[in-house]
């Protein structure tokens, strides 16, 4: 059972159920065959007649069967990958599931959002991969798909999937661009189901205690996996905790599950103790079977539940164990929305820093990235400024965004790695993206490019900035655009100035500009 990771490490961690949102595929741009885009000119024609549009937000589950076998000393640790196919035939990435190892028959928890359209066909590619241990310490969205071990393809369009029975598919993986149909390279399920339109979600903290030990010459590393049953009585996986090392009595950290993940609270979820085996074979402890309100009951009656082991023989004949589950927190909250932050008050404050390192190029010059364009024609720098700053000024009543450059040797003759875009010393502030704009355009006049290209003075003031405002109990999130045209030289301060920031009300956007290879700055 993988995490985001393909090493032992991160089979270890949880998947699902974390907590602020339900870990998910994240859509990709919205232009693929209608993948993920509704059409909102139909849209509007049903609204205007009171109608609900022909679209419904699905989830998509995967698992696969009998995959190859590519590892010598174990088996294949897979992974999916979902694509939408352009009308030009070009992919778009959806989304990646979580790696899970050792296995050649793996159920993902890791799901995929996704709108249905009646009247357009939604062209879907799903590929499986065997991620190769080396990667063991790469996230999993930065893997090189074409690094890894390729197992099979199959393809279909959405609506094939929802006009199913169960609106549940089977498809045999193919070789890549095979007319043939191909043998042994088993078979990927999707499986659809209707989102729920429901913010209610569960946190909960479970403990077990007198777990078996599988062990031999040490105890058992407990996980617990959290399942329901679908319509077509499938069963889904939808969060799995953490593993704990050498305990019987584990308490596992927080899970957060969404109406999403449990439907209501009286659909049963299956909950499963399972001693984690870096071999893949996880040794089942014992299972049991609890809807939320039954969970919700046994938290307030301070009371255990008795795990089982099935029986071979029928339900009747299942072994009860000693050792139980118990709940010891349960609140039920209510997932807020953008809406509903920016109703209640919330501001977005927008910040730039742009790079004036000499790899710019002179801005006298037209191959300069700098160049100012008589015509009007805006360059890189000027188009990220326009692009993210209109979004976001809408947001701030006062619209006066704080402008840095860095890098560049500044009127006072030294190289500020920090300097204020508009020229003073004292303020930093400039009314509106147009005041970025005009400030920036001035700034070419008066300060030389130089290097080298640091971020850690720039982060350091937003973050700076972002504080302050807290201890005034301000309601404004800010985000800092960093627009550079290379490599961050101080790439170790960097990462510590953005640890040190990674709990304020701060996003950081980082665009690269130019031809320059940013395969570190990922």
């Amino acid at each position: 059972m993988g995490g985001c990771f393909s090493d032992v490490r991160g089979g270890k961690e949880g998947v699902g159920g974390l907590p602020q949102h339900h870990q998910a595929f994240q859509q990709g741009a919205a232009s693929a065959s209608g993948a993920s885009e509704v059409n909102e000119a139909v849209d509007l024609f049903f609204q205007s007649r009171g109608l609900r549009g022909l679209y419904t937000q699905l989830e998509l589950s995967l698992s696969a069967s009998k995959l190859r076998n590519l590892d010598y000393l174990s088996e294949s640790d897979p992974l999916a990958v979902v694509y939408a196919k352009r009308k030009d035939g070009a992919l778009e990435e959806l989304g990646r599931t979580e790696v899970i190892m050792n296995t050649l028959n793996p159920v993902w928890i890791t799901k995929l959002t996704i709108t249905y359209q009646f009247e357009i066909v939604q062209p879907l590619l799903f590929r499986v991969y065997d991620v190769d241990t080396r990667y063991h310490n790469i996230p999993l969205k930065m893997l090189k798909l074409n690094e890894q071990e390729f197992l099979g393809e199959a393809s279909c369009t959405l609506s094939e999937i929802v006009t199913k029975h169960g609106r549940c598919l089977t498809l045999n993986l193919q070789e890549p661009n095979s007319t043939v149909t191909s043998t042994g390279l088993g078979t990927i399920t999707i499986l659809a189901e209707e989102t729920v339109a429901s913010r209610t979600a569960i946190e909960m903290i479970f403990r077990c205690s007198n777990l078996e030990n599988k062990d031999i010459f040490s105890k058992s590393d407990p996980f617990l996996r959290i399942s329901r049953i679908a319509e077509n009585g499938s069963v889904i996986p939808v969060c799995k905790t953490e593993v704990i090392d050498n305990n019987l009595n584990p308490v596992w950290k927080p899970l957060n599950l969404t109406m999403q993940q449990f439907v209501s609270k009286d659909n049963p979820l299956i909950i499963e103790c399972y001693d984690f085996n870096s071999n893949g074979k996880h040794g089942l402890i014992g299972k049991l079977k609890k809807t939320i309100a039954e969970l919700e009951q046994l938290h307030k009656e301070r009371i255990g539940a008795n795990f089982y082991v099935p029986s071979s023989v029928g339900h009747e004949h299942n072994k009860i164990l000693k050792s139980q589950l118990f709940v010891e927190k349960f609140i039920e909250t209510s997932q807020h929305s953008f809406v509903d932050y920016i109703s209640s008050g919330f501001e977005l404050n927008f910040m730039v820093a742009v790079d004036f390192t000499a790899s710019n190029g002179d801005p006298r010059l037209p191959n300069s990235l700098h160049y100012i364009d008589p015509s009007g024609r805006l360059n890189a720098y000027q188009q990220a400024i326009l692009e993210v700053g209109e979004v976001i000024q809408f947001y701030d009543t006062d619209r006066r965004f704080p402008a840095w450059g860095f890098g560049g040797k500044t009127i006072y003759g030294a190289v500020s790695h920090c300097f204020n875009l508009n020229g003073r010393i004292d303020e930093c502030e400039v009314e509106g993206v147009d005041g970025i704009l005009s400030a920036y355009r001035s700034a070419l006049h008066n300060v030389s490019l130089a290097g080298p290209t640091l971020f850690g003075q720039v982060i350091n003031k937003a973050a700076q900035i972002a504080s302050s405002s807290l201890s005034f109990n301000k309601n404004t999130y800010f985000v800092l655009l960093i627009i550079t045209d290379g490599v961050v030289t101080d790439l170790q301060e960097t990462m510590d100035s953005l640890v040190k920031a990674s709990d304020l009300p701060l996003s950081i956007l980082i665009v690269g500009v130019g031809g320059a290879d940013f395969k570190e700055m990922e």
